[in-house]
């Protein structure tokens, strides 16, 4: 067993990961809906063990109008390419089971297998923290019918809630129970429709895609480690003006930024959000 996790645990160093772990799937059912455990079951009938890794992308306190999370390579595309290498191995040594990745686009709750996996705690803002990085994290999964032999570890502490990332948000979005998303700035920047009390918060605010206030608070941040992965650190796009939109259809706009996180949505809404911040 222990030569085994130490093949892995040189598979998930190569990918890049900076931390990873791994937890009985039975283990994240409680705090699952039924319909995220029946497309579960869709992807993999009998899941056993859920494996988690944690991928860094802060490059530095660069001034621009994007979240830090969105300037690099879309992390969708990033991370599936480097777990996929992790999924290539496993699938060396268990040639009758499958190896599912993914990227904040599955049915699984990355943030609490990460915690359960003794990753790191898990903050207010709801997302996982860990030292030298911060909360400048993606976090990707592998989902299997396969019962590895993993060594049990303690779940991460709670977060101490000092309340600073409760205070720098503006549109009190931080409460008690965690992070009400339908209020939060980021998400409100990428829809599609605002009324008009969410058009002004999004007119004062400072991004047009995405948002940092929560996190710039945090003190595990203040000192965050930069990342070492290439698609991270290099050819960043810090920073949208209405120039750079102007006169791109939907197709042109995709092939000149589709390879980026902010550009699921198309240019729409950034084109909104920038009109609105000059207003």
């Amino acid at each position: 067993v222990r030569r085994a996790m130490t093949a892995l645990d040189q598979a998930f160093r190569a990918a890049g990961a900076a931390a990873w772990g791994g937890v009985a799937y039975d283990r994240l059912t409680p705090g699952m809906t039924r319909e995220d455990q029946e497309k579960v079951r869709a992807q993999s009938p009998q899941p056993r063990t859920v494996l988690v890794a944690a991928f860094p992308y802060y490059a530095g306190d660069r001034p621009g109008n994007l979240s830090l999370y969105a300037r690099g390579e879309d992390y969708h595309r990033a991370l599936a390419r480097r777990l996929n290498t992790v999924c290539d191995f496993l699938s060396c040594q268990y040639p009758a089971e499958s190896f599912l990745p993914a990227a904040d686009n599955s049915p699984l709750p990355e943030r609490e297998a990460a915690r359960l996996a003794g990753l790191g705690k898990v903050g207010r803002h709801g997302l996982l923290i860990l030292p030298p990085y911060g909360s400048f994290l993606f976090l990707g999964t592998i989902l299997t019918g396969a019962a590895l032999a993993l060594p049990e570890r303690e779940a991460a502490p709670a977060c101490e809630d000092c309340g600073r990332c409760a205070a720098a948000c503006p549109v009190g979005a931080l409460g008690p129970g965690g992070a009400d998303r339908e209020r939060c700035l980021s998400q409100l920047t990428q829809q599609k429709r605002l009324t008009d009390e969410e058009a002004a918060l999004v007119a004062a605010h400072p991004y047009v895609w995405g948002c940092d206030l929560c996190q710039r608070a945090c003190p595990y941040n203040h000192h965050a480690a930069r990342s070492p992965l290439p698609e991270f650190r290099e050819d960043l796009i810090d920073r949208l003006t209405p120039a750079d939109l102007d006169g791109l259809s939907n197709r042109s706009f995709q092939s000149k930024y589709g390879t980026r996180a902010f550009a699921w949505r198309g240019p729409g809404p950034l084109r909104r959000n920038l009109e609105l911040q000059q207003e």
